[in-house]
Order: C-alpha cells, then sequence, then structure tokens
C-alpha cells in the first residue's frame, strides 16, 4: 500500500508514523515506572535509652526519612543499647539500627543468634568514653573506684561491654572490685547528684545533652583515660581492636572542664541491618544518613561527623549491597 502512494505522501505517512510512536513513548515512559521502585512498608529502627545521642538521632533522621522516604513508615523503639539492638536486628525484631563496632565485633566472636546476617549501611560517628564524679571527689583515675558506686551502664548497652574492659585494663575486676550500678544515662546523673552513685561511665557523641546537663547545675569532673590504658585494652582480643586514643576536646563540657582537654578512647557507631533487608530501602536509608548530616548536626553535634568519604567502611561488617549501590551512585 505505500508503495502505491506518491513519494510526496509516503513522506507524510513515515512523518505521521514517527510521531505517533513518539507520542507512544513519551506515554509509555510516563505509565511505566523504570529503575528502582521507590521503597514502600515499614520498618522498625532501634535506637537507645532517653536522652541518649542515639535515640535523639533517631528522632531526628525519622523525620529526614519521611521526607525523603514518604511511602515507608517508621516506628522508633527505644533500647538499652548496642548489644540489645543487634540482638534486635539479628532476631528481625528491628529492621535498621546503630551500634558500635566493638560491640558489632563481639557479637560475631560470641556467634550469637544471627551474627552472620548483620549488614553495614555506613560509619557514623564516635562514641567518646565519659568516666563522670563529683567535683571534689578524690577519683583522679580508674583504679581509684575501687570499693566505690560506680553506674556501668544497663545490661544491654555497649557501654556496660566498654565499662567492664576498662575496668579490667586498669586491674579491678568489675563484679568484685566496685559496686557496680546497671543504669542508663537517663537516670545516672540524677544518682550522681543526689549522691547515690560515686561515679558513672557513659560512651557517646560529644557533647551528650544529659551530661551537659548535668555540668550546668551540678559540679562535676571528668577523669582521664590515657594511652596505657587503650595499650591495655588492645592485648584483650579481637573485638577490642576497634578503640583508639582520642581527646575530649576542651570546650565538649565547658563547665566541666575548666578549660582543658582530657584523655580518653572512642569507637565508631554503624548503621546496621541484615542481609535480608531490600536493597532500595537501604539505598535510601543510608542516602538520607549521608543527606541530612548537617540538618541533624544542628542539633545533635556528633551527627556532624557523618563523613561520606569515611561512612564506606563498616568494618567489622560486609557492606550491604544496598549500601554499595548508594555509594557507587555518588562516587565522583
Amino acid at each position: 500500500m505505500l508503495a502505491s502512494l506518491s513519494r510526496a505522501a509516503r513522506r507524510r505517512v513515515l512523518a505521521l508514523s514517527a510521531a505517533l510512536l513518539t507520542v507512544c513513548g513519551v506515554l509509555v515512559w510516563w505509565l511505566v515506572p523504570f529503575g528502582s521502585p521507590v521503597p514502600s512498608g515499614s520498618v522498625t529502627f532501634s535506637t537507645g535509652v532517653p536522652t541518649g545521642v542515639y535515640q535523639r538521632y533517631g528522632k531526628l533522621l525519622k523525620q529526614a526519612l519521611a521526607e525523603d522516604l514518604p511511602e515507608v513508615s517508621i516506628t522508633l523503639k527505644d533500647s538499652e543499647g548496642s548489644q540489645q539492638n543487634l540482638a534486635r536486628v539479628a532476631s528481625g525484631e528491628a529492621d535498621f539500627t546503630v551500634a558500635t563496632a566493638d560491640a558489632v565485633s563481639q557479637y560475631q566472636r560470641e556467634t550469637k543468634p544471627g551474627f552472620d546476617r548483620l549488614r553495614g549501611c555506613a560509619r557514623l560517628y564516635d562514641d567518646y568514653v565519659q568516666l563522670v564524679v563529683r567535683k571534689d571527689s578524690p577519683v583522679r583515675k580508674v583504679q581509684d573506684l575501687r570499693g566505690l558506686r560506680v553506674g556501668v551502664g544497663q545490661d544491654g548497652s555497649g557501654v556496660r561491654l566498654i565499662a567492664d574492659r576498662v575496668l579490667s585494663a586498669a586491674g579491678l575486676t568489675p563484679i568484685r572490685d566496685i559496686q557496680p550500678v546497671a543504669a542508663g544515662i537517663d537516670t545516672m546523673p540524677g544518682h550522681l547528684e543526689n549522691g547515690d552513685l560515686d561515679a558513672f561511665f557513659w560512651s557517646g557523641g560529644l557533647p551528650t545533652q544529659a551530661v551537659q546537663t548535668l555540668s550546668e547545675r551540678f559540679p562535676i569532673r571528668l577523669i582521664p583515660l590515657d594511652a596505657s590504658l587503650v595499650d591495655r585494652l588492645h592485648g584483650g582480643g579481637e573485638s577490642t581492636r576497634h578503640y583508639r586514643s582520642a581527646v575530649i576536646p576542651a570546650d565538649a563540657y565547658a563547665h566541666a572542664q575548666e578549660g582543658r582537654p582530657v584523655e580518653t578512647l572512642a569507637v565508631a557507631n554503624l548503621l546496621v541491618t541484615t542481609v535480608e533487608a531490600d536493597p532500595g530501602m537501604v539505598e535510601g536509608f543510608t542516602r538520607t544518613v549521608i543527606g541530612s548530616r548537617d540538618a541533624i548536626g544542628r542539633q545533635v553535634h556528633p551527627a556532624q561527623l557523618v563523613d561520606l568519604r569515611t561512612a564506606i567502611y563498616t568494618e567489622p561488617l560486609t557492606l550491604h549491597e544496598g549500601a554499595r549501590r548508594y555509594y557507587r551512585s555518588v562516587k565522583p
């Protein structure tokens, strides 16, 4: 039929056909979604104790996720800390969480249920170990805690793990040489102020609001944890290699430090999920974590330290494929 038409008519038919194909292509592109589907569904994010950095970070991250992933419903769940967080994610009770690298390594070392399912999304910010006493306390070093009432964190917390290790590195047996009190950062400052505690350990980002608030209403000091303690900690096995010597800046707690930096140790926090997590969901979570750094950091200072250049290093966890996909997409 086309052959029987004049040359001009054939050109008009071909032009019309091309135009129709173009319109059809645009309609298909508009009506049929290509690429990765937009994540949807419900997820649970296990955070931490009230007034702790994990919980404050989780609340602000939830707000950022609501904008970036509007089809995803986020439920926050308080926890005792890193160890409980890992158990929840590994068991499927939670989908995402934050935990310290030493707690992850210990969980793997003890081959706890689901340890091999855990995957990393991002390296976040560092936790700094803080040993807090009243300003008039005779305690000047960790060894001086012998016989005293010491807050060591809740049983499922990363604080408890690191407090026991620091005490052991200082030559103290945690269950015998001190009076350990299992409490979290939501109650330990009040116990110290009321005289129910002589000291307490905390491991968190700087500054931790609960410690800062305590320092503004009650005279406290931070006890130095020097490099020799870190060296002894490193002799405690594979899971202790994630600690590093660090310094609490002089202005972290202005009322407590009197312009002086304090030696301590630090450990990285990781955003954790499982190998079964949907890659699109993990990619979206990771993108929001990196993209919301400045906005969250204005309210939770440690979040300012989230860095795209180091976020990919989630050791001792293997990087989740969804997170890997995100980092590839932003690679220069």
